[in-house]
């Protein structure tokens, strides 16, 4: 059955057609069949360069023959007990080896539930309810952070079933702004348990912080009294061995992972300051449980990918993130036109707007017509990147230069098509 007629059929069963709203895009998404390395193919036997790589987690591509024999051993042994397993803890005592703020790790099952919990613990840590984000940041699918810029501090409900009162303990700033946050703590400030950031937001395309942006942040969360928390459910084992906040060298109180740690398989985490992680049940009274937490197969992923990210991988990928960008960038440049082309590391993407873009506002000055123009080019010639403007492309390991180059000749073509309209 070819992609088209599963669409159409899975209209009948799924809303939409499909379990995220992001996987829909029109006429109609494909339907995978299999994926290997850096290539993913569809049920119509059509074979695809894939830069969406599940929305990040495949850093070592699709189907790594190492964490697929980890997995298949582990699978052999049982899929869920229900009570603690040794890998538990090595995963744990790599994470800790690894990230600068780690000291104790809570495995859970999704970056939804790893953020709602992180905001949690900061707010019975600090006795306070409110907590920062950063406009157009994506913290997962939970009520306190499905919000949107209102009038006034408080943001408003994101999403029809999202309670006004939910909202209101939620306030929505922008990004790479140090005069907002400074602006809403002598206002708010006794009040806010925590703010929560992506160090490089990866959900509105990418966004760098600026020099120094998150070590102020680090500074006035201290002086207050604020709990910051990091959400590296992207950046966290992609840009460095201790994620963004190695990278640039800013410590949080909490952080948040997921994707890249499950080595493909579903996993969360909220990692911290040991005086924060013994709040979480049972050695403290901050309730967090879920029947998968600490998944064998999910940890025995987890293992396997970590072990395998070392300096020389990181070298790597900088440097085919590198040569990508640089690409992209010269394309631009020969047809005369002042896109951005943003990212590090194996991070990338193109905003098609004029301005250069540090924020939620400036990101939405992006055509996204011109976007999906690029994307249908793209997946038509056989590059499958994220099909939304506001999402991350990310490269693996599996990458290799012939790829990329093919890759640079066809976003030549597609940037070509776009100038011509």
């Amino acid at each position: 059955m070819k992609s088209e007629e599963l669409f159409k059929e899975s209209k009948k069963f799924l809303p939409g057609g499909v379990n995220s709203p992001v996987r829909a895009y029109k006429p109609y998404p494909f339907f995978a069949e299999y994926a290997k390395g850096s290539k993913i193919v569809d049920v119509d036997g059509k074979s695809y360069l894939d830069y969406c790589l599940a929305y990040g987690p495949m850093v070592l591509g699709h189907a790594n023959p190492d964490v697929m024999a980890e997995v298949i051993a582990q699978l052999k042994k049982g899929s869920a007990y229900g009570v603690p397993t040794e890998n538990e803890i090595e995963l744990a005592k790599l994470v800790v080896k690894k990230v600068p703020c780690a000291e104790m790790v809570r495995f859970v099952n999704s970056g939804t539930e790893a953020t709602m919990s992180a905001i949690r613990l900061a707010r019975a840590a600090t006795g306070k309810k409110k907590i920062i984000k950063f406009e157009g940041a994506y913290h997962g699918a939970h009520d306190y952070v499905l919000v949107k810029s209102g009038s006034g501090a408080a943001g408003l409900p994101d999403s029809p079933g999202v309670p006004d009162e939910t909202t209101k303990n939620t306030i929505l700033i922008p990004f790479n702004n140090e005069d907002a946050i400074v602006d809403i703590i002598k206002t708010e400030g006794e009040s806010i348990a925590a703010i929560i950031v992506e160090p490089i937001m990866g959900n509105i395309g990418i966004i760098p912080p600026k020099d120094k942006y998150l070590e102020f942040l680090r500074d006035i969360t201290v002086e207050n009294g604020i709990i910051l928390i990091f959400d590296e459910v992207i950046t966290g084992f992609r840009i460095s061995e201790g994620g963004a906040q190695e990278y640039f060298g800013v410590t949080p109180d909490l952080v948040t992972f997921g994707k890249i740690l499950g080595g493909g398989f579903p996993i969360g985490a909220i990692s911290g300051k040991k005086e924060l992680m013994e709040m979480l049940a049972p050695s403290g009274n901050v309730y967090q449980a879920g029947t998968f937490n600490g998944n064998p197969i999910s940890i025995t992923a987890g293992l396997a990918t970590l072990k395998q990210l070392n300096e020389s991988f990181y070298s790597s990928m900088n440097t085919k993130g590198d040569i990508l960008r640089k690409g992209i960038q010269d394309i631009l440049d020969v047809h005369n036109l002042d896109y951005q082309v943003a990212g590090l590391s194996s991070m990338f993407q193109i905003y098609f707007t004029e301005s250069e873009v540090w924020n939620y506002e400036d990101a939405k000055t992006a055509d996204t017509e011109k976007f999906n123009t690029f994307f249908q080019t793209l997946l038509n010639k056989g590059i499958f990147i994220p099909p939304s403007q506001f999402e991350c492309c990310f490269l693996s390991k599996m990458h290799d230069d012939t790829d990329i180059q093919n890759t640079l000749d066809i976003i030549g073509e597609a940037i070509k098509t776009i100038k011509d309209i």
